[in-house]
């Protein structure tokens, strides 16, 4: 009896070859393929950062170096601002927006940021420093008044109408300020975007 025992016992156990096995390939594989997976994984994140940078730059935002003193004290040289390049695309300007454009001289193209004044259709007169809009005084609180001052505001403008899809932009500095009293209205068209916030130097950190 005790003989017959000890043969189902050893018939029940596994053999030495079925409890130990070799590690299956495909595990050594992956030990091997994984520096190639994480250097695939880091070159697809870099791709779509390009990419995004890339669609966002020139779709929908920018950022603008401020030169000169023409938007004093609103704006000062080396202020650094963003620009919403959307805002024109989708919508109209506004009086009071802070605008980037292109402005052309010959075959010489360069960047300007003034403040938009008076809008298509309406009629813009300045007379001693004063704005009116259709005849009406401008209230202008962004105005520093130890800058515009009368008799130190650049020159008059007789009263002219705004043709459709163009605007009257001027500085802030209205004595320093190259802009639409001397440049014409401005097509839409060559308004770059909205600056809508100072984000440099970081003390200077204001919403525009």
């Amino acid at each position: 009896m005790t003989q017959h025992a000890d043969r189902r016992a050893d018939q029940s156990l596994p053999s030495h070859t079925d409890a130990v096995g070799e590690p299956p390939d495909s595990s050594v594989g992956s030990g091997r393929q994984r520096p190639a997976r994480v250097v695939l994984d880091w070159a697809v994140v870099v791709a779509v950062a390009l990419i995004v940078a890339f669609v966002v730059r020139s779709f929908l935002l920018a950022h603008f170096v401020v030169e000169g003193s023409s938007m004093s004290s609103t704006l000062s040289g080396g202020d650094r601002v963003f620009v919403n390049k959307l805002s024109y695309r989708i919508g109209e300007p506004n009086r009071g927006d802070v605008v980037v454009l292109h402005q052309f001289s010959g075959s010489v193209e360069r960047d300007l940021i003034k403040r938009v004044i008076a809008l298509p259709g309406e009629e813009i007169e300045v007379r001693s420093c004063e704005v009116y809009i259709d005849g009406r005084l401008l209230t202008e609180p962004y105005l520093d008044q130890n800058l515009v001052t009368p008799g130190n505001c650049g020159g008059d403008t007789p009263p002219t109408v705004i043709a459709d899809d163009h605007v009257f932009v001027m500085g802030d500095n209205r004595s320093g300020s190259q802009d639409s009293r001397s440049l014409g209205a401005i097509p839409q068209s060559e308004l770059v975007g909205r600056a809508f916030v100072v984000f440099w130097p970081s003390d200077s950190w204001r919403w525009l």
